[in-house]
């Protein structure tokens, strides 16, 4: 039996719903520089992953069903019976897995800075971050985490918002961080994404290391109905980077469903 949590959640704007889920070790803030575009025309709902931010902790291990099931609480209590998601990193994840089970929710899916058809190598390099922070501890591995969210340029300009989105890691429960990033490192949405046929973004920046262009498009090559942007010159935050640019690109897409 799959345990679902009630997980904190904020509603606003106006029109279409839209649900927005973020990822690892995150919150529903992370939405903050893409709001002011979607709000005059979305009624946005961003909420905390289980053990993150606002919501409740979880009461042990959990998968990616336990996290969809979740977002289908989220749902079924703002009480729209359809609506548009989308999600950054495992967030982009927990998007199509939940457009997979419950198909006629679904107007549109948005899919940010994820991954899928990873090769042997790209797991071995994404199981090898998890390794190192169960050995080390995650503050210890982070500061090579930055290098690989935030473009120089960014670090240098924005000191805080590097410093603040490392704070937030920190500060998540280390037993909830490493189940989510163990979640993003196991899942694979290759053997299924063939039967999401929601309309798709399929979003990157172009210097994303885990999530890059390459597994980007043969994400976008396996979806039935999709559409890639690559976003130049970013990395793995570009919600924190450059959200207003992501937003519009989400905006432009509901726009041409219509």
């Amino acid at each position: 039996m799959t345990d679902v949590i009630d997980c904190e959640f904020t509603m606003q704007g106006d029109g279409p719903p839209l649900f927005l889920i973020h990822g690892i070790g995150a919150a529903r803030n992370t939405w903050a520089r893409a709001l002011p575009v979607l709000t005059p025309h979305f009624t946005v709902v961003t909420y905390d992953l289980r053990g993150h931010g606002a919501s409740p902790m979880p009461s042990g291990e959990f998968g990616l069903d336990e996290l969809v099931a979740d977002l289908e609480r989220v749902r079924e209590r703002t009480g729209f019976e359809t609506a548009h998601f989308a999600g950054h990193s495992l967030g982009g994840m927990i998007g199509p897995a939940y457009a997979l089970k419950y198909p006629d929710r679904v107007l549109s899916l948005g899919l940010l800075s994820t991954a899928a058809f990873r090769t042997e190598d790209d797991s071995a390099k994404v199981w090898g971050v998890v390794r190192a922070m169960e050995e080390k501890g995650i503050p210890q591995v982070l500061e090579t985490l930055s290098d690989r969210w935030f473009t120089d340029g960014f670090i240098a300009a924005h000191p805080d918002v590097v410093r603040n989105r490392l704070k937030q890691v920190v500060e998540t429960d280390p037993d909830v961080f490493l189940n989510v990033f163990r979640i993003y490192a196991g899942t694979e949405m290759a053997p299924w994404l063939h039967e999401v046929t929601a309309p798709s973004l399929v979003l990157t920046g172009e210097f994303d290391g885990g999530c890059n262009p390459r597994l980007n498009r043969l994400i976008d090559e396996a979806l039935p109905n999709s559409e890639l942007v690559i976003l130049p010159d970013l990395k793995h935050s570009l919600l924190l980077e450059a959200g207003e640019v992501v937003a519009e690109n989400i905006l432009r897409f509901v726009r041409t469903l219509n």
